[in-house]
């Protein structure tokens, strides 16, 4: 099993978008057993999938230990993807796990979904506090999705110095380009500035994700945003088996 966390302390760069087309890219292009994990309370990767407001408040019991993970995890219309949706009890997360003292409780939850799942991807809140270093102890990976500003660079300063703060983390980083125009001088210097770093345009097709309720491959599976999230997949699996 991999933990994929898509985390940035930095708002509206696109993490829940990303977070449900790769995936989709999980369950649909390599056929792994993929479970999406929401974790933050605004709900937009339950939104993008089609999902319904939650019943209840009952997301913050998995990590009280008053239920189990498995009992919340829904089944999608993506044939191989599954969902352990957010509510707004998780606002609490951060002074809970503060005074808890369990540095691994996420990681520890992940690791009972290992015999369900290959694939556990990490919808993040854009925060920095001890949410975030749980996450970062849980994830084999952190994906940084990023506008191409100087604000967002100095947001992936910040996820890895964090990083190299925690002690047992050993999560790798890998930054991500989003919402990218290159008609925009902006955009183009900064992605010749990072020749090695992926890229996902800026795109109406992207967008319709959010009407549709529904990942990009799933109704315009052949468009340059599509295929651009399913390259980001793949160099996602090669990155994995480097640190397998």
């Amino acid at each position: 099993m991999a933990v994929i966390a898509i985390f940035s302390p930095k708002g509206g760069v696109g993490k829940s978008t990303m977070a449900v087309n790769l995936a989709w890219c999980s369950a649909t292009i390599s056929n792994k057993r993929t479970l999406l994990w929401e974790l933050d309370p605004q709900r937009g990767a339950a939104y993008l999938l089609g999902e319904d407001e939650p019943l209840g408040k009952q997301a913050f019991s998995i990590f009280s230990k008053d239920r189990s993970a498995k009992s919340l995890i829904t089944a999608t219309e993506v044939e191989g993807l599954d969902l352990l949706p957010a509510d707004n009890s998780i606002i609490e997360l951060d002074s809970y796990f503060s005074q808890l003292g369990k540095k691994r409780r996420l990681a520890k939850i992940a690791e009972e979904l290992q015999s369900e799942y290959q694939i556990i991807i990490l919808d993040c809140p854009p925060v920095m506090n001890e949410v975030a270093r749980q996450i970062m102890r849980a994830a084999d990976l952190i994906i940084v999705p990023l506008s191409p500003s100087p604000l967002a660079r100095r947001s992936l300063d910040l996820v890895r110095l964090e990083l190299s703060r925690i002690v047992k983390a050993h999560a790798a980083i890998l930054p991500v380009f989003s919402m990218i125009d290159r008609r925009r001088s902006l955009h183009r210097d900064a992605c010749a500035a990072q020749p090695d770093w992926p890229i996902i345009p800026m795109s109406s097709a992207i967008e319709q994700v959010a009407v549709r309720r529904a990942p990009i491959g799933a109704f315009q599976r052949s468009c340059p945003a599509s295929v651009a999230f399913m390259n980001l997949w793949k160099g996602i699996e090669a990155k994995l088996k480097t640190l397998a």
